[in-house]
């Protein structure tokens, strides 16, 4: 939950894996969870950047959508399914480094259309990861575009599929920094343009945004260096690596609703 003190960490009760909130019942989020909306929206800040996976929602989106397109047969060629898992076997080891593997997640699509990616993420984020978005992050974001606030999302997975999620966020395209390749006549290539991970991040945002990032919110160590370079970092759901830094520089940390906490 939202720390007060670095060595006070309110708890909830734990829901079972993977469960979310409905719509009802995130109209009655618990009086910490609305504590922790009020002391962000009190801070009145004008720019934010929002890591997504395991921030946004439960989960590793651009993993999953992998794993997910790989046993479709009718977005990847089936004679490279072998070759890619070996390869993604290959980062699990720690022989590829995640900036690396990001970025082949992304250009492994050239030749398809870009429709035909839209299509698979839009059937792939509204089928399994709708249920998995944390509600008042989502009400979050929603206040804060309503202040007028200019809301950044930015990930390392690829953008077709954060830009569909987004979409249940309000966040328009033209705020949304992924993992992205050049697009020729509607058909993907293998040419880079970003991949958010790590340094990355702050990168895409100095080049992109161009304005003091205020507020920062992540959940792991790849958004450390987006969190330092805040005003105010938020470390949301973190992994313990994120929790204990978020421990000795005093940034702020809560365990969305259902999540546990760990102290």
């Amino acid at each position: 939950m939202f720390i007060r003190t670095m060595s006070d960490i309110a708890r909830f009760p734990r829901a079972s894996y993977g469960r979310r909130m409905n719509a009802p019942e995130a109209e009655a989020f618990l009086p910490a969870t609305n504590e922790f909306l009020h002391s962000i929206l009190r801070l009145n800040v004008r720019v934010a950047a929002f890591d997504c996976d395991g921030t946004l929602w439960s989960g590793d989106v651009g993993e999953r959508f992998f794993d997910w397109e790989l046993k479709q047969r009718d977005i990847i060629r089936e004679v490279l399914v072998r070759p890619l898992r070996e390869r993604y076997a290959a980062y699990r080891r720690g022989e590829v480094d995640e900036t690396t593997i990001c970025g082949e997640m992304v250009t492994l699509h050239k030749g398809i259309s870009e429709l035909k990616m839209m299509e698979a993420a839009s059937r792939f984020f509204n089928e399994f990861f709708v249920v998995q978005i944390f509600p008042e992050m989502r009400e979050l974001v929603r206040r804060l575009q309503e202040n007028g606030c200019e809301v950044w999302a930015v990930s390392a997975s690829n953008e077709w599929v954060i830009r569909v999620g987004m979409k249940h966020f309000g966040i328009p395209e033209c705020r949304i920094l992924a993992s992205k390749v050049e697009v020729d006549n509607g058909i993907v290539t293998d040419r880079l343009i970003r991949v958010p991970s790590g340094l990355g991040k702050p990168q895409a945002l100095r080049e992109v945004v161009k304005k003091r990032i205020e507020a920062a919110f992540g959940n792991s160590c790849w958004d450390r260096d987006m969190l330092a370079m805040a005003k105010h970092a938020f470390a949301i759901n973190p992994n313990p690596d994120l929790e204990s830094e978020a421990r000795e520089q005093g940034w702020r940390i809560y365990f969305p609703e259902g999540t546990g906490s760990r102290s």
